[in-house]
């Protein structure tokens, strides 16, 4: 089962956010680390993931580098910044907020 791109869309920038908690990355390597989280399951289309980038730079976020690759085409590298740590644990805050009162709209014997 796949999951649903509807129950997920919305939260792109926190997604991206988290892998750049760990270290900075660049795109291929990011959406390649969902697809495994996830199972295969989910993978953030190419135009989503660097319309995201944009939106998440211009909002200072993230900044991004040009990598000092030897070999193969050069990569441009994302790093989140203290403002995008902030934002990533109010949308995680928000995230479970929202996850609560849809668990109580939604779970049987929820006072129907």
């Amino acid at each position: 089962m796949s999951i649903a791109s509807d129950m997920i869309r919305g939260h792109t920038d926190a997604i991206i956010l988290a892998q750049l908690m760990h270290s900075d990355s660049y795109g291929y390597q990011i959406n390649r680390a969902i697809q495994e989280k996830t199972g295969g399951q989910f993978e953030l289309k190419e135009a989503t993931l660097y319309t995201a980038f944009r939106r998440l730079e211009q909002t200072g976020c993230i900044t991004s580098y040009w990598g000092d690759e030897n070999t193969g085409a050069r990569r441009r590298y994302y790093s989140i910044t203290s403002q995008g740590m902030d934002a990533y644990y109010r949308m995680v805050a928000d995230w479970e907020q929202s996850k609560q009162l849809i668990q109580t709209l939604i779970a049987p014997g929820s006072g129907t």
